[in-house]
């Protein structure tokens, strides 16, 4: 476009004052095919390309029965019945964009496209900007809203910290990646509300192009309400549909119909009771070689309609001998055809779904998270692009409804959460619905829990991009010296200088600190070990907000047989509230503590829970006393104490109640593997120089899942002792994983001895 003197004096003196360009300069001075464009505060078409190695936590898995196996003797154990091959479904915990960037271009996509590769990926992020982490959990007859912890936060912050500009910033690559994940025939549905709906629509025009928009679904997801009062009632939800390309994916589906609409539509019985109603035979349009008399089996002959009839001579004469034909009453009228109800599908779908709504807080599929999918939603679109064997994916899960609904329907799945909650009620979940696929007699394929590997200690959980040049350096160096203090003052050390890993002193204990964003690995740990061996130091003390899965206490039993004793603690959120600090209710707590013992009959073991200590702390008391409202009550956690707090209408403190009565309050999970250090954990690692994929064993173990007990929302009980396991003589070495109801995990190791004494 040519510029007139005026606009080149106008840029100009912009471009010297160093003022940004008005949106229509920028248009004029560099072309653009596209006519509408979404543009937002500090947009970029760089996406993450980094590749983490996957590390397999637990695998989990419902032995079959011997006939089953028996079948595929190749991909089961036949002792356990436990599958040992094949694709396993995959439930990660991480930050998604590293997790989908690490599937798109590391080793897992190799197996990924080895099984059809991605034919439908459907997210619910968080559109709600009020959302964040905050879980509800059940304490007896009691519900404490468990707080987020400070990854959490962050994500939270990075997701809604500049409102919409961020969220669409963190969307955008998601989706990018997402696209380029998809297999050629794949589909993408994002689920949305009217918050943000307008903003998805065209970040999805801009990443899978206008002419992959298939549709915007309305789902009706609660019936009216009279609580508005100067606008509509809002009872919707938006999903868009868009295909990586115009070849994609698709099966016709029909609307149920109601009882009552059957009954309208099919007003007439036959002799054995079936349902019909009489349709036409006409053709819809002429055509002459269809027009021709019929006579039928009851004699009389019957002429076509001017266009001619629906089929054929021959087809007419089959409709005739099945009894499918509608003779009128009167010598003239039209003949006709019997349209029975039970052979006849409803409706073709459309884009309104207004036959279910959302959960009702008593439904038996619900467990208590708050923006839980019916599955009857998620069935709905799996069954309308997929077919089984299919994978299918989610990258915000939440619940685990996406993978609860591809189980049940034979898809393979991958799903992925932040939140660490997330995980731990998906897993339950999914465990539950191996238990019922396997009671119905159903296939049902083994998953694994799966941590993202090893981060880099120069990386940042914004961006995962090293901090180039000296001013860069600067500023993560006084971010560091903050944030250091601050968590050595409220741990009450003192700063030391010249190690590598340790930032403090604490008695005689060195203070290690980890990354405010991102869990402790353990290749972290590892670091902090190895600096005690180099530097002669016995005792040092690790503190961190977050830690990986399954990393204790085999990281600890490593670091005493070397002569480090190495405790590790957790960071309270309170070290950010000076108050806290200043009155020492700041308080650093261990990890939980389990105790138990087996019990021996011949060659077979049982274990049995004993103790179970936990030392949370979330929210002061007396800070929650002071705001507490007249009349009102609190739940909070002191030193692994669950407590409710409450003021009578006088404003007069009641006496604070113990909920956690027994130190098996506390568990809502544990499970066993009977023969750990039987797996070794392998991870996929490319060569950064030949691209090779090699295998390379980490030292670790995977945690065979092979029983377990847990609470859920319809039954609260849990049992304390396990079955009994028959094994062979021999020495084993039992890990008995315990999650709490905060959804943090711990794990002991237990030496027995099989076919002797423990």
């Amino acid at each position: 476009m040519k510029l007139t003197d005026n606009e080149i004096r106008n840029i100009t003196k912009l471009l010297e004052a160093g003022e940004p360009l008005p949106d229509k300069y920028r248009f004029m001075l560099f072309g653009d095919d596209r006519e509408i464009e979404l543009v937002w505060n500090g947009k970029s078409s760089d996406v993450t390309n980094v590749v983490l190695p996957f590390q397999t936590i637990e695998h989990i898995d419902e032995p079959r029965s011997e006939k089953d196996v028996a079948l595929q003797p190749d991909l089961f154990d036949l002792a356990t019945g436990r599958q040992l091959k094949g694709w396993a479904n995959k439930l990660i915990w991480g930050d998604n964009k590293f997790i989908l960037s690490s599937l798109k271009n590391g080793p897992l996509r190799e197996e990924i496209e080895a099984n059809g590769g991605i034919k439908l990926i459907y997210i619910d992020p968080p559109f709600d900007v009020g959302a964040d982490f905050t879980m509800e959990v059940d304490i007896g007859e009691e519900t404490l809203s468990k707080e987020p912890n400070v990854l959490e936060e962050i994500a939270y912050r990075d997701t809604w910290g500049k409102q919409n500009d961020s969220f669409i910033a963190m969307l955008f690559e998601r989706l990018v990646i997402m696209r380029d994940l998809l297999s050629s025939d794949g589909s993408i549905f994002v689920h949305c509300d009217q918050r943000v709906s307008a903003y998805i629509k065209l970040i999805l025009d801009e990443v899978f192009g206008v002419n992959n928009f298939r549709n915007e679904i309305v789902w009706k997801r609660t019936n009216g309400n009279n609580n508005v009062s100067i606008n509509y009632g809002t009872i919707s939800d938006f999903i868009y549909y868009y295909s990586k390309s115009d070849n994609f994916a698709w099966n016709q589906l029909y609307a149920q119909r109601t009882e009552s609409e059957v009954e309208e539509d099919f007003p007439q019985f036959d002799e054995d009771g079936r349902r019909w109603r009489s349709v036409s035979i006409r053709s819809p349009a002429r055509r002459p070689n269809l027009v021709f008399p019929y006579t039928a089996s009851n004699g009389v002959t019957y002429q076509p309609h001017p266009n001619g009839w629906s089929t054929d001579i021959e087809g007419l004469k089959k409709l005739d001998s099945e009894n499918r034909l509608h003779f009128p009453l009167k010598m003239d009228g039209r003949l006709r055809k019997k349209d029975y109800a039970d052979e006849t599908p409803g409706m073709k779908l459309q884009n309104i779904w207004d036959d279910f709504a959302a959960l009702s807080s008593h439904a038996s599929e619900r467990i208590g998270y708050p923006t839980q999918k019916p599955e009857r939603l998620i069935n709905r679109i799996i069954e309308g692009v997929t077919q089984p064997g299919d994978i299918i994916c989610d990258f915000f899960v939440g619940s685990g409804t996406t993978a609860a609904a591809a189980e049940k329907s034979g898809r393979k799945w991958i799903c992925s959460d932040l939140g660490k909650f997330s995980i731990h009620t998906s897993r339950k979940r999914l465990i539950g619905v191996q238990r019922e696929l396997k009671k119905e007699g159903k296939d049902y394929r083994a998953f694994e829990v799966l941590n993202l590997g090893k981060f880099e200690s120069d990386y940042f959980i914004s961006g995962l991009e090293p901090q180039d040049g000296a001013t860069e350096d600067q500023k993560k160096r006084n971010r560091d010296l903050a944030f250091n203090t601050l968590i050595l003052q409220a741990y009450q050390a003192e700063p030391v200088e010249g190690f590598m890993t340790f930032r403090g002193k604490k008695d005689n204990r060195l203070v290690s600190i980890g990354p405010v964003n991102m869990p402790v690995s353990r290749l972290f740990v590892e670091e902090v070990i190895q600096e005690c061996l180099d530097k002669g130091l016995t005792k040092a003390d690790l503190l961190a907000f977050e830690f990986e899965m399954g990393l204790f206490p085999n990281i600890q039993e490593d670091a005493a047989q070397k002569g480090v004793d190495i405790v590790l603690k957790y960071i309270p959120k309170d070290v950010f509230d000076k108050r806290a600090v200043d009155k020492g209710e700041a308080k650093f707590h261990d990890v939980a503590f389990i105790d138990a013992k087996p019990h021996f009959d011949k060659n077979k073991v049982a274990i049995e829970l004993t103790n179970y200590s936990v030392f949370y702390t979330q929210g002061a008391i007396s800070f929650a006393e002071e705001k507490l409202k007249n009349g009102g009550s609190q739940i909070v956690v002191e030193n692994g104490k669950v407590i409710k707090i409450s003021k009578d209408k006088d404003g007069m403190l009641n006496q604070r109640e113990v909920l956690t009565k027994k130190w098996e309050d506390w568990i809502d999970y544990w499970s066993i593997d009977f023969d750990f250090e039987s797996k070794k954990e392998i991870i996929y690692l490319e060569e950064p120089n030949t691209g090779e994929v090699k295998q390379t064993e980490t030292g670790n173990f995977v945690f065979e899942n092979e029983w377990q007990s847990f609470r859920t929302r319809q039954d609260r009980s849990l049992e304390l002792k396990s079955i009994f396991r028959e094994m062979p003589s021999g020495r084993y070495k039992i890990a008995i994983k315990v999650v709490d109801i905060f959804g943090n995990d711990t794990m002991k190791v237990m030496p027995i001895t099989i076919g002797g004494k423990a």
